[in-house]
């Protein structure tokens, strides 16, 4: 049957009417085997996609209704989104993608397939710019043969030309070495070195763990510890991560924290909820909304997925079971301020710590560039095989704001976001390590505290355009991530973690390069 056809007996388009979603789930145009999929067609698909969006999507008065005959179903769905824009001019809604359902799932163990290293691409089209933005301890990257460090460029992979490429041919080699989807197959590339020393390595993918707290240390220049967090991935091996990390500052007493979530996509809400507490402690969060959550105008007091009425996500006191006894108390460094350096890859749950803390009377003051703008969030939904993540809600603070689509942005700042907090505007800097006291961020945010938060350096960091799919250029790069690291992610109940089985499977890294 024609991928459009309405099969007979089904209900059909009719403008502007919406039957119940239900009445089209599960009805699959390639039913599975062993799950609850029955006979369907590409329509039936289509159809329960058009429902469910009119029913739950954030913005679904601004959503055409096209009838979806004639679509493939992942065209069609990338139909049911908002066409307005923010102030800005990008598109209001950058976050709606799809992933197969199998791939979801296996992507939230916190185990990628790769070398460990986080590469990021400053120009994704020729002349193309692709660097190692850090890399994780233990990996075929930190090998003695290898030793990849931040700021290496990648000049050849395979052979082929990273830089000017344009063959498709040439891309397929190059997405197939950058972001493998196969273990066990070495690759080889030709890397420059920050001191312009050019040699060749050979690395082989394999299942990587992420390390989401992998730098925390104690600076003490003047007499004064100040404790420094790299925090990377709102995962569930976080949680004891920055657990630790709270501990070891907390026993060095320090008086700040620079926290560096420049690389941070998001993820887990819980995690940023429990981490926000950590730095604020109880007296300032006792009785407070971390993030209260607003559904479209159908569903204002309950929440459209769970059916149970609306209650704010809490500063978690204690851990909530990821990957610590759930009920342990959490650690507290009862800060006043936070630092907290940015960039353009700096996301969705990471924007919360910011949004969260504020709204409690927290100072946070920015450095870097400004953020993607990501203050929405979804229940991921399957239907046949695919997973669909559609805007739900948005978050908002304490005192009711969560108005930055446009992103966060540093004061002295050229960006025209109305999210402005008091900061300085720099550029990254690929030239040393994170947390090196002399990285052009981390030795930014110590020379504005030290001036009492007035002075910073003349301002270099810029982010014009804060969408993360998409671009060419950007001025900060962009990170090469799966959506498990992109964004809000919630989830009700007790949490249970992915079984050994399913934490062993890959997935398809996505294909960015041009």
């Amino acid at each position: 049957m024609p991928p459009g056809n309405n099969p007979s007996g089904g209900s059909g388009y009719t403008q502007g009417v919406f039957p119940a979603a239900s009445t089209f789930a599960n009805q699959c145009a390639a039913p599975r085997a062993g799950t609850s999929d029955r006979t369907g067609t590409a329509f039936t698909e289509s159809m329960f996609l058009r429902s469910w969006v009119n029913d739950t999507y954030l913005w679904y008065r601004e959503v055409p209704d096209t009838n979806p005959s004639g679509f493939a179903t992942e065209d069609y769905f990338q139909m049911l989104k908002t066409t307005l824009t923010t102030s800005s001019g990008r598109g209001k809604d950058q976050f709606h993608f799809t992933y197969s359902t199998q791939e979801w799932e296996n992507l939230q163990s916190g185990i990628e397939l790769g070398y460990g290293a986080q590469f990021i691409l400053l120009a994704r089209q020729p002349p193309r710019k692709a660097l190692v933005a850090y890399v994780e301890p233990g990996t075929p990257a930190t090998a003695a043969s290898v030793n990849l460090t931040r700021g290496a460029e990648i000049l050849l992979a395979d052979g082929v030309d990273v830089v000017n490429a344009n063959t498709q041919a040439a891309v397929n080699t190059l997405n197939a070495a950058m972001f493998p989807d196969t273990a066990g197959r070495p690759h080889t590339f030709r890397i420059r070195e920050q001191n312009g020393t050019i040699r060749d390595i050979t690395m082989t993918p394999t299942a990587t763990t992420l390390n989401p707290v992998p730098v925390t240390s104690v600076i003490d220049p003047t007499g004064v510890p100040i404790g420094y967090m790299l925090f990377t991935d709102h995962i569930q091996t976080a949680e004891s991560g920055l657990i630790n990390a709270v501990n070891q500052l907390r026993a060095a007493n320090v008086q700040d924290l620079i926290l560096d979530l420049r690389y941070n996509g998001g993820g887990l809400l819980d995690i940023a909820s429990e981490l926000s507490y950590m730095i604020a402690g109880g007296a300032r969060t006792s009785g407070q909304t971390f993030e209260r959550l607003v559904f479209n105008d159908k569903y204002p007091s309950i929440n459209p997925i769970t059916g149970q009425s609306l209650t704010p996500t809490p500063f978690h006191t204690t851990a909530q079971g990821f990957d610590t006894a759930r009920g342990t108390a959490l650690p507290t460094l009862n800060l006043n301020r936070v630092y907290v350096i940015t960039g353009a890859n700096t996301c969705s749950a990471s924007e919360s710590i910011i949004n969260g803390l504020r709204g409690v009377g927290v100072e946070v003051y920015q450095i870097g560039s400004t953020t993607c703008g990501k203050p929405y969030g979804f229940y991921p939904q399957d239907n046949c095989g695919m997973t669909y993540f559609s805007i739900q809600f948005q978050g908002l603070n304490a005192q009711g704001f969560g108005n930055y689509p446009d992103g966060f942005t540093p004061q002295n700042s050229t960006n025209g976001s109305s999210a402005r907090i008091n900061g300085c505007s720099i550029a990254d800097d690929f030239s040393l390590g994170l947390g090196d006291v002399n990285e052009g961020r981390l030795r930014a945010a110590l020379a504005f505290r030290a001036s009492n938060n007035l002075t910073c350096p003349t301002a270099s960091g810029s982010s014009p355009d804060a969408q993360l799919k998409g671009r060419t250029d950007v001025p900060d790069g962009m990170l090469i991530r799966t959506p498990m690291r992109e964004n809000r992610i919630l989830r009700d109940g007790t949490y249970e973690p992915p079984s050994s089985a399913t934490r062993v499977r890959m997935f398809n890294a996505p294909v960015l390069l041009d």
